[in-house]
């Protein structure tokens, strides 16, 4: 019998986030603080929308683009927060959650032997799907001395005459980096400059700290050739409604709508009307997410510094990314070692790349309670692996 399988999809490496939770699902009093998923439920109030969607026998297919009133609320937020403006009808996707939205503005986008610039460490999806495009992800490593933010320096050294595409992924997942304006000012002249397509990947813009999220999109010669990718999962706390949208140049839209129409059809029904709610009456809901979230990161960061685990200080998304080099162990090594020791499941930081090695991601949208009793043990773990060495 003929090979069956695509060599391309054979060689991708399965996600490394997972790897742990099967384990923890097993493991008698283990707590995770891996997932990066909010420990809210869902507004009551978008719940109620989506139940009565149902109620009202809203359960068949809607238009490929997305329902034309969640649209227009999208890209009424997007200008209401961010001073985006994008035509509901023509540069406006909803997809199924932001990660579909990647992958579609990818595939419409990336050709054979086109180059994608992915500042790492990052969120596990965008280097697979250039891998299956044919095309040639180019990595930045992201350096701790510059807050795992992007620099100018470092993205004009890795351009070159086959760069087409530049992903964005700030506010970051894993680390909480941010992009100022300021930073964002330096990148998006060279964008011009070099006639870089961007993929802006802003899921985690409604969970910044101290500071307001800022869209490369908004800055002059950027519009045009940014697709902004976001979402619900995060600042909705809507994980599992699966939802996100994409805007952008109507063109590129055009072809990411194709790709849906055939993969896809249409993001679920339901979840769309809940999202409605959601775009209309949900800020207040954020607001105190975020503000829930905040408490949690300082207390985690000091306790962190505390027991002598370097850190710098996220100000976005909730993650933080600690240095563990002074244990001589592999980031791998360590985490494994932390659970079957300690019943504590944290993801190694080169499940999101290469440069992530000597870093372990760590989620603080759990709870208090469970937080203190995760860090009561990391600290456990650190003391008894200073003695041992």
């Amino acid at each position: 019998m003929r090979n069956p399988l695509n060599p391309a999809v054979v060689g991708i490496k399965p996600s490394g986030i997972r790897k742990f939770f099967d384990i923890v699902h097993e493991m008698k009093d283990a707590i995770s603080l891996g997932v990066g998923e909010p420990d809210f439920a869902t507004p009551y109030h978008i719940r109620e929308e989506g139940i009565y969607s149902l109620e009202q026998s809203k359960t068949h297919y809607t238009g490929n683009a997305g329902l034309p009133e969640l649209r227009k609320e999208i890209t009424n937020f997007l200008n209401r927060r961010y001073g985006l403006s994008y035509d509901p009808m023509k540069e406006t996707l909803v997809t199924v959650g932001g990660s579909e939205a990647i992958d579609l503005a990818i595939r419409a986008m990336v050709c054979p032997g086109d180059e994608v610039i992915i500042p790492q460490p990052c969120y596990v999806s965008y280097e697979p799907c250039v891998i299956l495009t044919q095309g040639i992800p180019v990595t930045i490593c992201l350096k701790e001395e510059d807050e795992f933010r992007l620099t100018a320096k470092d993205l004009r050294a890795a351009i070159t005459d086959k760069t087409k595409i530049l992903v964005l992924p700030f506010p970051n997942n894993p680390t909480g980096a941010v992009m100022t304006a300021d930073d964002l000012k330096e990148i998006a002249e060279i964008c011009v400059e070099k006639d870089l397509i961007v993929l802006s990947d802003e899921i985690y813009s409604e969970l910044t700290y101290g500071m307001k999220h800022v869209s490369i999109a908004s800055f002059p010669g950027m519009r045009e050739r940014t697709i902004v990718i976001n979402g619900f999962s995060k600042g909705h706390a809507m994980t599992g409604w699966r939802l996100g949208y994409a805007c952008g140049p109507e063109e590129i839209i055009r072809q990411m709508t194709k790709i849906h129409q055939f993969a896809i059809m249409c993001a679920p029904t339901m979840s769309q009307y809940a999202a409605i709610e959601a775009m209309k009456n949900g800020d207040e809901d954020v607001a105190m997410m975020r503000d829930s979230y905040d408490k949690r990161r300082r207390f985690v960061v000091h306790e962190l510094r505390d027991m002598g685990l370097p850190c710098f200080e996220p100000y976005g998304a909730f993650y933080v990314f600690p240095c563990i080099r002074e244990f001589g162990m592999t980031s791998e090594e360590f985490a494994t070692k932390l659970l079957m020791e300690q019943k504590v499941a944290i993801v190694p930081g080169t499940a999101f790349g290469d440069c992530g090695e000597g870093f372990l991601r760590i989620s603080y949208a759990y709870s208090l309670e469970n937080l203190k009793k995760a860090l009561g043990r990391l600290r456990v773990f650190t003391e008894q692996h200073r003695k041992n060495d």
